[in-house]
């Protein structure tokens, strides 16, 4: 199982609230415990529980997230909440979160304390959870998108996608992006763990060693990673990354997902693509990174090589990276792309209804 940032701060929440009952913040301890590859056997004797125990639990937060480690209520009334009000939350869920709201996706308390605050009616945070159980919606494990202001939204979606599920025969998909400010940090300290209470992460705890920003190409159809650590973003470090990773290709179609920065679309970018046109760019809509495959391989190494490591400089951190790679590309195995563009325009296209539908109602109840 693997946690997202806010995810683990849910679940430290429950651990460390004394407003929480014991078996609930036991529950998310467990959680806690499988995320870093402890053994159940191991996390069942921590816990003072069976292993079907242990299973249990998880299993429930694979299925409703936190609001589901809370023992659920027999013979008390339900919550009276109007129609309304429930499909105002199903249409939040499937919706990124408001930016003021800084939040990368809702939790059960963020959406029952947005509802309660916008929507003027109170309701619980196990009301939300309830809902999201009946309606089959886990915001904590799929994934949400900004709706793109792109005019070309729908035909750059239809055409990388293509390329996804039915590449060009004989041809070469790549995926390119840069993750930038990748900070080499030395911990001072060893992290503590969870289960004694002590947060994961303290900003006094490690020192800054500069940073490095990653280049990355991602070949779709054998799931193979070309990388480079370069100490600048701009024009001239993106060609110079691209002229590397196209090289192993020469000879074929080179077809490449990007996004339409600055830096991907100067003078020497279009001269360099005009003196080699076997290779294409297909440019990701604006504000879309998410359909771009490389995208969930930077999450990919983030968390398994990155967010926890320690490094005493730059060095460190780009042999990391390099050895990461490496060890990547001993297994390869290309990410299943299974959508399809008119399964995506037409969630969209119900976003955007049901964005409509509350601005609508917001506009009324203030008249």
């Amino acid at each position: 199982m693997v946690l997202g940032d806010a995810e683990r701060m849910e679940l430290s929440a429950l651990v460390n609230s004394r407003e929480v009952p014991a078996n609930v913040a036991t529950r998310a301890r467990i959680v806690l415990w499988h995320a870093e590859q402890t053994p159940k056997a191991r996390i069942a004797e921590l816990a003072g529980v069976s292993r079907p125990t242990v299973d249990l639990w998880l299993r429930r937060y694979e299925q409703g997230g936190a609001g589901a480690l809370v023992d659920r209520q027999r013979g008390a009334p339900r919550e009276q909440v109007p129609a309304a009000v429930r499909a105002r939350i199903v249409a939040l869920t499937r919706m990124t979160p408001p930016a003021e709201t800084g939040l990368s996706h809702w939790s059960t308390r963020e959406m029952a304390r947005y509802v309660s605050h916008v929507g003027g009616v109170s309701v619980s945070w196990h009301y939300v959870a309830r809902v999201w159980r009946e309606e089959g919606l886990r915001p904590h494990r799929q994934g949400t998108f900004k709706l793109s202001a792109d005019p070309a939204f729908a035909g750059k979606v239809a055409d990388i996608i293509g390329l996804y599920l039915d590449p060009p025969g004989g041809a070469v998909v790549l995926c390119i992006d840069e993750k930038t400010q990748v900070q080499a940090l030395d911990r001072t300290q060893p992290l503590l763990p969870i289960s004694f209470g002590v947060s994961e992460k303290r900003t006094h705890d490690y020192v800054r060693h500069g940073t490095t920003n990653l280049f990355a190409a991602l070949n779709t159809a054998t799931g193979e990673v070309f990388g480079e650590c370069r100490p600048v973003r701009d024009g001239a470090a993106f060609l110079a990354f691209l002229t590397n990773a196209v090289a192993p290709h020469t000879g074929r179609e080179i077809h490449v997902v990007l996004d339409n920065l600055s830096t991907h679309t100067t003078p020497e970018v279009h001269a360099w693509l005009d003196a080699n046109p076997h290779v294409h760019f297909h440019f990701t809509p604006v504000g879309s990174s998410w359909i771009n495959q490389i995208e969930t391989w930077f999450g990919i190494i983030t968390r398994q090589a990155i967010r926890r490591g320690t490094f005493s400089s730059i060095h460190a951190l780009t042999r990391q990276i390099r050895d990461y790679i490496t060890h990547w590309n001993s297994h390869p195995e290309p990410f299943t792309w299974t959508a399809t563009a008119g399964e995506i325009l037409a969630k969209v296209r119900l976003t955007q209804t049901s964005i409509r539908k509350l601005v609508d109602n917001n506009r009324n109840r203030h008249r």
